[in-house]
C-alpha cells in the first residue's frame, strides 16, 4: 500500500460548508478541528456531542458507506463503544465523496497517552476481550479482503513482493526472508472472521484509565485474523504481550502471519522516511528488532 496524497485541502471551512449545505439542523453548532489528526479522515467536532470524519482521497471515501451500514449491526455485539453513525453526507459540489457525521466518543487515543505497565497489561486482556468478541459475530455477513480495507484479512503474500522489496532495500534480507517465506506457505484454515483491519494505537480509545472504545473503522471486514495482532509489537510489550497472546488463544501459524503482516507495516514505514535515524525510524527499528527476536 503507497501512502496517497490527498488532492483536496480540507479545511474548517469546508466542513462548515458541508454541514450547512447538507445539515442545516446542525448549522446552529459550533464546528472546530481536533487537536491530532489522521491521514485517511479529517476530524472536525461538532457540537458537543457529534465528530465529522471527512475521507481524504477518493480510497478512502470507499470505506464511508461500509461504516454507515454495519457499525450499527456490530455495536451489540462488543463490549466497548464503537463509532454511531448519525448521518452520511453525499457528494457535492464542495467534495466529491461521502462523509459521515457520528456520535463523539468520549475518551483520548493511546498514543497520545503514558501507560504504565500494570496498565498497560489490563488494557492488553481488554483488547484481546475485544478482538475475541468480534471474531466470534457469526450472524452477520461482511466484506472479504478487497481495496475497500487495503486487503486486510487477506492471505500475507498480498503483500509479498511489496515485503520483498521493503526488506531488500533496508538490507535486512538475513533476518526478515526466512520467516517472510515460512509465513506465506500458512494460511487462515478455518471460516473467516470479523477482523478491524487497523487494530493499532490510535484508534485504542482511552478513558479513566480503561479501554472505553474502538475507533476507525475503515478496514473492517472478514478474513483471517492475524493482521489485527500485529498490535502486540507495534504497542504492547513485555507481560502485556504475553497476556494478549496467550488470551487471544491463536494457533502458532496465526502468530507467524502476525508478524509478517507487523515486519510489512514496519519496513514499510521505514521506507517512506527520509530520516532514517529520527525517533520514528527508531521506533520502527525496535518493532523489527522484536519481531526478530521472538521468530
Amino acid at each position: 500500500m503507497s501512502c496517497i496524497q490527498s488532492p483536496f485541502d480540507i479545511t474548517l471551512l469546508l466542513a462548515k460548508k458541508l454541514i450547512a449545505s447538507q445539515f442545516p439542523e446542525f448549522a446552529h453548532l459550533n464546528i472546530e478541528s481536533v487537536p491530532v489528526q489522521g491521514h485517511d479522515n479529517r476530524s472536525f467536532r461538532l457540537g458537543s456531542e457529534l465528530l465529522i470524519r471527512i475521507p481524504t482521497a477518493e480510497a478512502y471515501a470507499l470505506k464511508v458507506p461500509k461504516e454507515q451500514v454495519l457499525l450499527p449491526r456490530l455495536a451489540p455485539y462488543v463490549s466497548v463503544r464503537i463509532p454511531e453513525p448519525v448521518r452520511m453526507g453525499l457528494p457535492c459540489e464542495d467534495f466529491p465523496y461521502p462523509f459521515s457525521i457520528y456520535k463523539w466518543l468520549e475518551g483520548t487515543s493511546a498514543n497520545l497517552l503514558t501507560i504504565n505497565n500494570e496498565a498497560l497489561e489490563q488494557l492488553a486482556f481488554d483488547l484481546a476481550e475485544f478482538l475475541k468478541e468480534l471474531q466470534n459475530i457469526s450472524t452477520i455477513e461482511g466484506p472479504g479482503p478487497g481495496q475497500h480495507n487495503w486487503w486486510r484479512g487477506a492471505p500475507v503474500s498480498v503483500y509479498d513482493q511489496q515485503a520483498r522489496s521493503q526488506i531488500a532495500a533496508l538490507k535486512i534480507t538475513k533476518e526478515a526472508m526466512p520467516l517472510l517465506e515460512k509465513a506465506i506457505r500458512t494460511q487462515w484454515e478455518k471460516p473467516p472472521v470479523w477482523i478491524h483491519g487497523d487494530f493499532a494505537i490510535g484508534n485504542i480509545v482511552i478513558n479513566d484509565g480503561k479501554l472505553s472504545g474502538v475507533i476507525d473503522f475503515g478496514g473492517l471486514g472478514v478474513g483471517d485474523p492475524a493482521c489485527d495482532l500485529v498490535i502486540a509489537w507495534t504497542f504492547l510489550k513485555g507481560k502485556a504481550r504475553e497476556v494478549f497472546i496467550r488470551e487471544m488463544n491463536l494457533d502458532s501459524d496465526t502468530w507467524l502471519r502476525a508478524k509478517v503482516w507487523a515486519l510489512w507495516k514496519a519496513t514499510h514505514e521505514l521506507c517512506a522516511m527520509e530520516d532514517k535515524n529520527s525517533p520514528d525510524a527508531q521506533r520502527q527499528r525496535q518493532i523489527l528488532a522484536e519481531i526478530f527476536d521472538t521468530y
